[in-house]
């Protein structure tokens, strides 16, 4: 069958030919249909990621959309060496989510994983509760801008958003946003200061996406503004590219504050399932439009290097 594969770690996938498949015990084939490249994705096929494996050559792909028995399904955590850019792929049959009929192949696979994150945070992770206040550091990526409907839909009572691009936050539908310049010398502290009024009026929930020197901040703020408020802080990403932050133990003994994680393997797979398919039901009824840029299987190479926004969505011929 023809795949997307990764020769040895580190290195980009090529489209070349690689051994179907066999059905055996739990696991089932599945005919794939599409299946969108998110950093998850290229981190784990390149073994950049804690939760890849160290299987090569491998077929390159976490998660997809496709066909099983002719019924539409969304599948996940594939099973080495074989992935989800291939024309098929091996999946254990607990592992798939039918597809309701108002969402189409193309937006089911741009929307699972960035939808799942936010959601699989908010309820399985933070246990957000209608009526709380949700902030979203790093807002404006797909999964961020997806997180702030996502947060609404679930009866958020108020969002704020922040990120480093003042005039992508001003478009976001949101309660409040704030802009930081983490560049600047004083650009942390400026905003540590910023957040004061809104952590003084209450924060229940930080999804952050981008960690580094801005969750940094935020979490500063908490502890210097909050109160005996409990502000649960969700780690979802790290996109701002600074996997480490010194952080010191005065922010936890000062704060009512509580760090959290949400990924795959901080949230139990059936917790990321259900929020998988209350992303697609919540998608299908709402009919939301995901921006995507297609690609076919045979041009993995230039889809690898495209940007992740709008979201690059492999689609089998």
């Amino acid at each position: 069958m023809k795949a997307a594969i990764v020769t040895e770690k580190g290195t980009t996938p090529i489209y070349s030919t690689f051994e179907e498949p066999e059905s055996k015990e739990q696991n089932v084939l599945v005919n794939v249909k599409a299946s969108a490249l998110s950093n998850l994705t290229k981190m784990r096929a390149m073994g950049n990621h804690y939760s890849a494996g160290h299987v090569y050559p491998n077929v390159a792909g976490t998660d997809g959309v496709g066909e099983v028995n002719g019924q539409r399904i969304y599948f996940l955590a594939t099973n080495a060496p074989y992935g989800s850019l291939a024309e098929q792929t091996l999946i254990n049959e607990h592992l798939m989510v039918p597809l309701p009929d108002g969402i189409d192949d193309v937006t089911a696979a741009a929307i699972a994983n960035p939808g799942m994150s936010s959601w699989a945070a908010l309820v399985s992770r933070a246990h957000f509760q209608a009526g709380q206040t949700v902030l979203i550091n790093g807002a404006t990526g797909t999964a961020g801008i997806l997180a702030v409907k996502i947060a609404y839909h679930l009866g958020a009572k108020k969002i704020i958003v922040t990120g480093r691009n003042a005039v992508k936050l001003a478009k976001l539908e949101a309660d409040e946003a704030i802009a930081f310049d983490m560049s600047k010398a004083d650009g942390a502290k400026k905003f540590t200061d910023d957040l004061a009024e809104v952590f003084k009026a209450g924060v229940d929930v930080v999804l952050d996406y981008l960690w580094g020197d801005s969750a940094l901040a935020i979490m500063t703020a908490v502890a210097q503004f909050g109160g005996h408020h409990v502000t649960k802080f969700v780690s979802i990403g790290a996109s701002a590219g600074k996997g480490d932050i010194a952080l010191p133990s005065a922010i936890l003994r000062s704060s009512a504050i509580e760090i959290l994680g949400s990924g795959v393997k901080s949230a139990t797979m059936p917790e990321l399932l259900s929020a998988i398919n209350g992303v697609f039901e919540w998608a299908a009824e709402e009919k939301i439009v995901m921006s995507v840029n297609e690609f076919g299987l045979e041009d993995i190479e230039q889809a690898w290097q495209a940007p992740l926004n709008p979201r690059a969505v492999v689609v089998m011929k």
